[in-house]
């Protein structure tokens, strides 16, 4: 648990880049995966990715885990949102993209090759400082509400009070933004109206720091994983799913870590915002230490799925993704 709390932590301090110790090698150095074909633990090997803030806490255990096991692969990994993720692997800059949101067919003509990994949701978040937070955390808010918040032009309040609703969206090609786009009414990324802010951290401070924020985050950014909790000065803004202007007990999922995984597990949470989350490659993957990688992804790698605040997605559907290797 250090080693994840570890890793967080340096993420919402800012910290979107990280080379793991005794990972980076020279350019010019050649894989040695191949081995004529047989796969051991003293392979070597080099494992660039790049993308969506959404899978970056995860494949950081990931890659230190499968490492326990394969040490002379060394991975790399950025962040910069999942636009950044697709960009990179389609110009051979990386070898996986870090992607969440659903393909365009623009892209699916390019050629892009992927597959899921595990599932979560993007939420809607306040200041826990919001002077109307009881009565919202009562009410909740509607799907319409949130459109109207985020895609009409114009001033909008907290709960006719005439306090400016403060909205934050992202800056970057995130698949956050996309995801939550394509539930306020299936728009785009572009439509979204606000402050724009880089990141899933990014959002997530501005929120805190803001009373009469609005803005939207991945589930891990949110819930602090060791205690389940949410992190301090953020909170959710709950959403009103059946439209009957209070939140019934149904739609109460968002106290702590288990509640809202379960919702999303289970699809009482709506689909979108929640969403499976992929890597992506330039056509189906080359390198051996590649295909090593996301096979022990599709397979051991699910035991840290959970733990990591994320959802495991259905065995039979996990099947259909190791078979496309």
């Amino acid at each position: 648990m250090e080693i994840k709390k570890k890793y967080f932590e340096k993420i919402l301090a800012g910290i979107f880049v990280i080379f793991f110790a005794g990972f980076i090698t020279s350019c010019g150095s050649k894989s040695k995966a191949e081995n004529n074909g047989i796969v051991t633990p003293e392979m070597e090997g080099r494992i660039t990715l790049s993308g969506a803030f959404a899978l970056y806490p995860l494949v950081n255990v990931w890659a230190e885990e499968f490492r326990k096991e394969y040490p002379n692969i060394r991975i790399n990994i950025s962040g910069g949102g999942a636009g950044k993720g697709m960009a990179d692997v389609m110009m051979g800059a990386a070898d996986l993209g870090m992607f969440s949101r659903d393909f365009s067919e623009a892209e699916k003509s390019r050629g892009v090759w992927w597959v899921a990994v595990t599932k979560d949701a993007v939420i809607p978040t306040i200041s826990d400082k919001n002077p109307f937070i009881d009565q919202l955390r009562k009410e909740g808010i509607t799907q319409k509400e949130l459109s109207h918040i985020f895609l009409a032009e114009g001033k909008k309040t907290w709960k006719n009070s005439g306090e400016s609703i403060m909205v934050y969206t992202r800056a970057d090609a995130a698949g956050a933004a996309a995801t939550w786009a394509e539930y306020l009414e299936g728009a785009g990324q572009e439509s979204l109206k606000g402050i724009a802010v880089y990141g899933d951290p990014g959002v997530a401070d501005a929120v805190k720091n803001d009373p009469l924020a609005l803005g939207y985050n991945n589930v891990i950014y949110i819930y602090d994983i060791t205690s389940g909790k949410k992190y301090p000065g953020l909170d959710v803004l709950p959403i009103d799913v059946n439209g009957n202007g209070q939140i019934d007990p149904e739609e109460n999922f968002y106290d702590n870590l288990n509640q809202i995984s379960d919702a999303i597990a289970t699809g009482r949470y709506p689909a979108p915002p929640a969403r499976e989350l992929y890597l992506i490659s330039n056509g189906a993957p080359k390198k051996t230490e590649v295909k090593i990688f996301l096979k022990w992804i599709l397979t051991k790698g699910q035991a840290f799925v959970e733990d990591n605040g994320y959802i495991r997605l259905k065995a039979e559907i996990l099947k259909a993704q190791t078979e496309k290797l």
